[in-house]
């Protein structure tokens, strides 16, 4: 059994302009709650959930088997700072991040590595999405 969402997590998927063919990339997706339900609302889409925590990672993985199955949801250990698109990989309409502190101003030395990292992943009209606003807020990323 899937685990509820939180109302605030709820609020920030529903705040996501999501459409059901959209590639996903999920930054900081601690045990995978948020990436679950948007690969709930995915049909021909996908979401790529990561997190630098390996434990966070296992927990996602084991309670998303169905969604993992359906290929419309996958996990990967790493920082956004070292992320890359990986071979074959299709870059990614849609971007959000909830407390990461790369995105969220708290480390500005990571934020600008995050940036780059999420330009080379993302298609040129690519959307990037933090916590912080109502419930969320866009940030520009740098072309």
């Amino acid at each position: 059994m899937t685990p509820r969402l939180s109302p605030r997590l709820a609020e920030i998927v529903a705040a996501l302009p999501l459409e059901p063919h959209l590639r996903v990339l999920e930054i900081g997706c601690g045990p995978g709650a948020a990436a679950r339900a948007v690969a709930e609302r995915l049909t021909t889409g996908h979401i790529l959930a990561i997190d630098r925590s390996r434990t966070a990672i296992d927990q996602l993985i084991s309670s998303s088997g169905d969604l993992i199955a359906s290929g419309r949801l996958s996990a990967r250990c790493v920082t956004i700072e070292d992320f890359v698109v990986g071979e074959g990989e299709e870059p990614f309409d849609l971007v959000f991040a909830i407390r990461v502190g790369a995105l969220d101003g708290r480390h500005p030395d990571a934020g600008r590595i995050a940036l780059e990292r999420i330009a080379a992943a993302t298609r040129p009209d690519a959307r990037l999405f933090v916590d912080g606003g109502a419930p969320l807020r866009e940030l520009g990323i740098p072309r």
